[in-house]
């Protein structure tokens, strides 16, 4: 496996678990058709690192084009997380800026 994936590779699995927590933490919220958006966006992010890190560690042709794919979702979560003061949001959008870059970084 190519080791400048390793850094990628650790921000996509923290990404993957932070939007875990929050989508689990977002349905336990008093108000949960208020946090839907964030709750859609979670998983979509957390199946879009699962695939660049599953593109990373089997070498795939279009490693490139997957995380710089999985780096526009993490911006759009991150975004949606942001807007929210629960702990697990901001603590999610922080991983999925740091994921971002880190996927933009591997690819750049």
């Amino acid at each position: 496996m190519n080791m400048s994936y390793e850094d990628c590779l650790k921000a996509c699995q923290e990404c993957l678990e932070a939007c875990n927590v929050c989508f689990d933490s977002c349905l336990k919220e008093e108000d949960v058709k208020m946090m839907v958006p964030c709750i859609r966006l979670d998983r979509e992010c957390a199946e879009a690192c699962s695939f660049a890190i599953q593109a990373m560690t089997r070498n795939s042709p279009l490693v490139k084009e997957i995380c710089e794919l999985c780096a526009q979702i993490c911006d759009r979560c991150a975004e949606e997380c942001g807007k929210h003061d629960h702990e697990h949001c901001q603590h999610c959008a922080e991983a999925c800026r740091k994921c971002a870059e880190a996927c933009r970084a591997m690819v750049a």
